[in-house]
């Protein structure tokens, strides 16, 4: 199994790491979250028309690249190194997954305008009641002349209050069905509750009261929908635990930076070997979060039980090891560690937040559990 780079793979990861380290600033972006519009738009337009990037795991008839899973993992590893808040695993991972797999001229459309940086999609899937359980759908589609009426709530539907587009998970006639909500067209019979998230993210609960969409908002056949859903999701925890990977890189460097320049007792504290045990647990927990990621990476297009297995390993050690490595961290910091002028403190929230996005750690430690007994 080969785990090196292409030439053009590391090019990609050079390149969006210098674009971050000079145009990437965490106070503006943290700024921008917390009492801007949630994002930076003008980073967006610069992953879409300097890097490329929103195309590159994207079919070449939609202005994409045609890459896969390893270009993915560069771009989310590289974002979750720099702290970006920028939706990319929502619209381009998951959103784009699911329009490139549905098919036909509405998702064609939409994916052309991701490619370009004008349009932000958001999956609405989880509910209440649901929990991780994303097949566990209430929320209802009618057919209504030639169109459809949605009926039903959401939940913590990640990026929603920045997106132009939703895509919807409802229930049929035939069984779960996606739909696409393109929210600058839609009249009366939708709500959408929107917050901060603890890591700065934004997110919304949507409520759908008899909302009427074109008969056109089906993507792909109706009732078929779960096993790309399905799908998408497996391609979004993956994604995230890509980004946890960058994120542990970073909070492991600067706490080691930190150890050398922290002085106690007349001597720097990485000096106390009970200290080094501490970074040296951490760099364990890291280098097994990178072999899970691999692992997770290179089975995202096996079959649905191999590749469902590998992200649970992937999303179980991942987060064990975000818990830890971020616990740690802040720890070693001292109070100091959670405190909003030191970035640690929001590496850490990222990390926490992490732990329960596509999945819980104990939902994936379940799904392996029950995958390995099959």
């Amino acid at each position: 199994m080969d785990f090196n780079l292409s030439d053009e793979q590391e090019l990609l990861r050079d390149g969006l790491g210098k674009f971050l380290s000079t145009r990437y600033d965490l106070e503006k972006s943290r700024a921008a979250a917390k009492t801007g519009p949630g994002w930076q738009p003008d980073i967006w337009r610069g992953f879409a028309n300097e890097l490329g990037i929103l195309g590159a795991a994207l079919p070449e008839d939609v202005g994409g690249i045609g890459g896969g899973p390893v270009e993915i993992m560069v771009i989310a590893e590289a974002l979750g190194h720099a702290l970006v808040v920028e939706p990319y695993v929502d619209t381009v991972v998951v959103a784009g997954g699911l329009l490139h797999r549905a098919g036909g001229p509405v998702a064609t459309a939409l994916l052309d305008k991701i490619v370009e940086g004008n349009a932000i999609v958001a999956l609405a899937a989880a509910e209440a009641g649901s929990g991780d359980h994303w097949q566990e759908v209430s929320t209802t589609a009618e057919r209504d002349g030639d169109g459809w009426t949605l009926r039903g709530s959401k939940i913590v539907a990640m990026s929603a209050p920045l997106a132009s587009h939703l895509l919807v998970t409802a229930r049929t006639a035939n069984g779960i069905s996606l739909f696409l909500v393109d929210l600058d067209a839609t009249g009366p019979g939708i709500e959408m509750h929107s917050y901060r998230t603890v890591d700065d993210r934004r997110a919304a609960d949507v409520t759908f009261d008899g909302l009427r969409i074109p008969g056109d908002a089906l993507l792909g056949e109706e009732g078929q929908a779960w096993p790309s859903i399905a799908t998408a999701r497996d391609e979004g925890a993956a994604a995230v635990c890509s980004e946890a990977v960058g994120c542990m890189r970073k909070v492991l460097a600067d706490t080691v930076e930190y150890a050398k320049q922290r002085h106690q007792f007349g001597q720097p504290i990485g000096s106390f070997q009970a200290l080094q045990h501490r970074m040296v647990d951490m760099y364990m927990e890291l280098e097994q979060s990178v072999a899970a990621v691999y692992l997770a990476v290179l089975n995202l297009e096996a079959e649905p039980a191999v590749r469902a297995q590998a992200v649970s390993a992937a999303k179980a050690t991942i987060g064990r090891a975000a818990r830890f490595i971020g616990q740690q961290s802040v720890q070693l910091h001292g109070g100091m560690g959670m405190t909003e002028e030191l970035a640690i403190g929001h590496y850490f929230k990222r990390l926490t937040a992490v732990q329960f996005e596509f999945g819980s750690t104990d939902y994936h430690v379940s799904r392996y559990a029950e995958l390995s007994r099959a």
